[in-house]
């Protein structure tokens, strides 16, 4: 188990070195810039210690050579001091490139997953990668550059300057540093777990507040008010726990160094006041040694501490590569063609599909729809109606069999074109943030403007468009805004009314109009509707009398089909359904 998590540490690391990589002039002028900074800080002591040497006794003090002492601290300082600012701008630099990077990459990758990991992921769990762990795997990088960088060029370049004062004390120095190293590798194995569960319990908590904002209607109408508090608090404890094992791990590690650390410059002390008893080395040199003791046990403290907020970085940047790294959809095959005059023939054969391989759904479907047919789907939740039309879409591809449109597999033509010949009115509505006539325009982009209101008056949704304070280039927000669930929906119809594709899918597209209204749309979509395939999913079986053919669903497969009249003459299953709701 321990092997396994340093191997995915590892994996990480190399990850992100890979990104860094890209960056490696900036990363060689900040290293130039840290060991100039470094070899600065630790050249102040041998002039300072130069100085005490100067002060021999009362009376025998060269101030002159004093002076000269000051002025070159005052210079080297200065120097040191633009070195550490110059090397931060370029640590931000390349951390907050980094992050860019890995950021649009992540979006990218949204953008061409596969529906199933949607589906199978809360949005706010997504979200909670692509933003908070993120930023907390910048912060961790970012301390990274800073400190670890010239952490480890402090210690090198100490124990070089050690060596030329005093070999004997330095070798006192190097036994005692191992001691350090055991205690912060220790504690970092520990606090890397810890920071793991607490990044899951995050994103959990960010998934759940999330469901929650987005679905606050639905709470207060079911008073589910309770209940939600009750599983955010059991998330919200849950976080607090691992936060404060990973906030106490990785805290006792600067103490713990700092004990070290003591114990190594007591032991330089003791050894160095021997050595200038026996003139071993001068009372000037002892105060050098002891400011590079001490220079060369604070990177210890502060690589220590770095270490356990890498932790925390490396389990946030584990999770965002997880994401970047999933399976994207099957891209378009490399000969691809584009679908071309399409008339509306579609056959499925001996489709078989499942969202999970142990639950099967759909097994050896067959249908063909000529031209210009009008196919009602019918069937209680969860018997395959939606499913049928992503398939059709193509946002899930099929286990097994074929889904073709003009005797073209779908899977041998490019999405886009194929999805451009299908328009879609569903139950939930799409519309994205904008004017209403860019929502209307979306599957029209070069449309004009008389074609977008003539549009929106045959979908009947031009009389509240003009009564909107700046009609057709009034804003909405991506949810609609204001407009009530029946506008947005006249707004989708409105788009595939300009669209006028060769087949249509409609799945309880009047389910949130007036009864009013929706009589004047199903007159509108019956001429839409002419000349076009069209499959509609209807719940409310009195809307798909007039269907060419009914297809009834259950469990995956037809179980009946025909026009209205000969299914209920057949008393089967769609007549139970049909009667079931006509029951009064």
């Amino acid at each position: 188990m321990a092997d396994k998590k340093r191997s995915a540490q590892m994996d990480t690391l190399k990850k992100v070195l890979r990104y860094i990589a890209r960056y490696r002039l900036l990363v060689a002028v900040s290293l130039l810039l840290a060991a100039l900074s470094v070899a600065l800080t630790l050249y102040v002591p041998i002039v300072v210690g130069d100085a005490i040497d100067f002060i021999v006794e009362a009376g025998r003090v060269d101030f002159a050579q004093i002076l000269r002492c000051l002025v070159v601290i005052g210079v080297v300082v200065a120097i040191t001091a633009v070195a550490q600012w110059a090397m931060n701008i370029i640590n931000n630099k390349i951390t907050y490139q980094v992050i860019r990077d890995i950021r649009k990459e992540a979006f990218h990758k949204l953008t061409i997953l596969p529906l199933k990991y949607i589906d199978s992921h809360p949005t706010g769990e997504v979200v909670s990668r692509v933003i908070a762990d993120v930023d907390q795997f910048a912060d961790g990088l970012l301390l990274g550059f800073t400190q670890l960088f010239t952490g480890a060029v402090t210690i090198l370049g100490t124990l070089i300057f050690m060596l030329t004062v005093n070999v004997g004390i330095t070798f006192v120095v190097v036994l005692l540093t191992p001691l350090s190293l055991f205690v912060a590798n220790f504690i970092a194995r520990r606090t890397y777990t810890m920071f793991k569960k607490q990044s899951e319990a995050r994103a959990d908590q960010t998934a759940l507040i999330d469901e929650m904002i987005g679905n606050e209607k639905v709470v207060q109408a079911f008073t589910h008010e309770e209940a939600a508090q009750r599983d955010f608090d059991e998330i919200n404890e849950r976080l607090r726990q691992s936060s404060l094992r990973a906030t106490f791990y990785s805290s006792i590690t600067n103490p713990a160094t700092r004990f070290i650390n003591s114990l190594v410059y007591a032991g330089v002390g003791l050894a160095g006041a021997f050595a200038a008893l026996t003139g071993g080395i001068t009372v000037g040199g002892l105060s050098a040694f002891l400011s590079y003791a001490n220079q060369y046990t604070k990177p210890f403290n502060e690589i220590s501490g770095v270490i356990t907020e890498l932790q925390n970085a490396l389990v946030c940047a584990g999770r965002i590569f997880a994401l970047i790294e999933e399976e994207p959809q099957t891209p378009d095959d490399a000969d691809a063609r584009v679908l071309t005059d399409v008339r509306g023939r579609v056959d499925l054969k001996d489709v078989s599909f499942s969202y999970a391989p142990e639950k099967p759904l759909i097994g050896d479907f067959n249908l063909s729809v000529e031209p210009g047919m009008r196919v009602a789907i019918v069937g209680p939740t969860g018997c395959g109606k939606t499913t049928l039309i992503n398939l059709l879409m193509r946002f899930y591809d099929v286990d097994g069999g074929a889904v073709l449109v003009e005797g073209t597999d779908i899977r041998r033509v490019t999405r886009k074109s194929l999805r451009r010949n299908f328009g879609m009115v569903l139950q939930d509505t799409w519309l994205k943030a904008g004017t209403i006539y860019e929502n209307i325009a979306m599957g029209k982009p070069d449309a004009t403007r008389e074609e977008v209101i003539a549009a929106a008056k045959a979908s009947h949704a031009h009389g509240f468009i003009s009564q909107l304070e700046h009609g057709y280039d009034t804003v909405i927000a991506e949810d609609g805004g204001a407009l009530s669930q029946g506008q947005k929906q006249l707004l989708c119809i409105a788009r595939v009314m300009l669209a006028l594709p060769p087949m249509l899918i409609l799945d309880e597209a009047t389910s949130s109009i007036d009864t009013r209204t929706e009589m004047r749309i199903q007159e509108a979509f019956a001429r839409l509707m002419r000349g076009r395939t069209s499959f509609i999913v209807a719940h409310r079986l009195s809307t798909i009398k007039n269907a060419d053919v009914i297809l009834v669903m259950r469990d995956g497969h037809i179980v009946e089909q025909g026009k209205h009249e000969e299914l209920l003459a057949a008393g089967g299953f769609y007549a139970t359904l049909y009667n079931s709701q006509f029951a009064s």
